[in-house]
């Protein structure tokens, strides 16, 4: 059984070396997106793509505890040697996916026009991020369907099923990307139409390789999908996923909406650098993904030391990726720049914040693998505590910093929210043993 095999480095290296090379490339997706309409040379696609992204963002990652919870149930009945559970677990997210999909769908019109009733833009971007939204809603079933697809792929180690799966949505994406945009001039509802067919796709490839879920030991685990004790656990655990999940999108959405407020090139700049945020959230979650699987597994196993040796391997490895990820920013941030925008007043702005997306891996990377951790130990309940807190010390700090320092204000708070992540979760990270040992 995979919790009988020792953990090591190697062993944490096989699961998160794959998905850190695939999950670097889901924010190139945004880079790519940026670029292609960055060579409009104009600042309103970049800022209208950018906008309505982060729009959708905060609309799927209310659902992003589809992957966290479906990551940490599954790691632990896959440690416990529990199949039929494990494949129900399955069962159970895609069916909360595809209700949720077709809810959004339904009441798009609502949202979209609040969206822009609580982040106002320019005329030009408003519409053109209209448009882009109108066509990437109807992706929002598969969207959220994957997020439990690859929340089981990392729970039963499956790596290269998540390297296929990210290689060939991303790679979907940014061919139709440059032949929409580029070649036959759709401007920013080609971006909408190539990520729509890509999330799809996708999706059916994610089923294929989830099938052994739909197997031989379909039967049981059909009838098991029902059982009021896991139905009563799985709302419970992502009801607090959820919740923190919703606290941290909103946190997040008001910096780009604040930044909106600067300005359509403050906005673009800010786009431009939030890709380098995204490259360090997806290339770093890696580790954080080795912590759920292995974190979940060693409880589901009740093994306290397994836990402890997971979380210590990971977050080693979690501060020597952030370590290299701040040299390269430091080193090549300039020219990454100078990639994604061709406007001359978005490259300056860009390059003038820049030092801040250098500093954000060196203070977010260890709440990023605690993420992991607590996911893995299902410590849902205080992820969600602290994030109650974290996110008020983030609001002060914006109710402090911005009316004085401006965009520079709203950088530092984003820090100020990810080191109150950090220090907070740290304090409460002996949990997940003792949670080991009372199983």
């Amino acid at each position: 059984m995979a919790e009988d095999i020792p953990l090591t480095h190697r062993r944490i290296w096989r699961i998160a070396g794959p998905i850190v090379l695939s999950n670097a490339t889901v924010p190139l997706l945004g880079a790519v997106d940026t670029g292609v309409v960055g060579q409009m040379g104009a600042a309103a696609p970049i800022g209208a793509v950018g906008l309505g992204a982060v729009i959708l963002a905060t609309l799927y990652w209310i659902f992003g505890f589809l992957r966290m919870g479906t990551s940490g149930l599954t790691a632990q009945a896959h440690g416990a040697g529990n199949r039929a559970e494990r494949a129900a677990i399955l069962y159970r997210a895609l069916l909360i996916a595809g209700v949720a999909g077709l809810v959004l769908i339904a009441a798009q019109g609502v949202l979209i026009h609040g969206a822009f009733l609580i982040a106002p833009a320019s005329p030009e971007v408003e519409t053109l991020a209209r448009q882009y939204l109108a066509i990437r809603i109807w992706g929002a079933p598969a969207t959220i369907g994957l997020y439990a697809l690859m929340g089981w792929l990392i729970a039963v180690e499956r790596s290269r099923g998540m390297v296929a799966l990210q290689i060939w949505i991303n790679g979907v994406n940014v061919v139709l990307d440059l032949w929409f945009v580029l070649g036959l001039g759709w401007g920013v509802p080609g971006v909408a139409v190539a990520t729509l067919i890509a999330e799809w796709t996708g999706l059916a490839l994610g089923l294929w390789l989830c099938r052994e879920a739909f197997g031989p030991v379909f039967a049981e685990a059909r009838a098991r999908i029902a059982d009021r004790a896991a139905l009563r656990v799985m709302l419970d655990v992502n009801r607090d996923i959820m919740i923190r999940s919703v606290l941290l999108q909103v946190s997040f959405t008001t910096f780009i909406f604040l930044g909106a407020r600067e300005g359509d090139v403050t906005l673009a700049a800010n786009q431009v650098l939030l890709q380098f945020l995204e490259i360090t959230a997806y290339a770093l979650d890696g580790f954080a993904f080795a912590a759920e699987t292995l974190v979940g597994q060693a409880v589901g196993a009740r093994s306290a030391p397994a836990v402890r040796r997971a979380s210590r391997l990971a977050m080693q490895w979690g501060f020597i990726g952030a370590g290299l990820l701040a040299a390269v920013f430091a080193l090549f941030g300039p020219g990454i720049i100078d990639l994604m925008a061709t406007a001359p007043e978005v490259r300056a702005e860009a390059r003038h914040y820049l030092f801040w997306v250098v500093a954000a891996p060196l203070i977010g990377s260890a709440a990023w693998t605690y993420d992991g951790i607590y996911i893995g130990a299902t410590l849902t309940r205080a992820m969600r505590q602290l994030m109650i807190l974290c996110v008020g010390i983030y609001a002060i700090a914006l109710l402090v910093l911005v009316p004085t320092l401006g965009n520079h204000g709203l950088w530092a708070a984003l820090m100020v929210l990810n080191g109150a992540r950090s220090v907070a979760m740290h304090l409460r990270a002996p949990e997940a043993e003792a949670k080991a040992a009372a199983a």
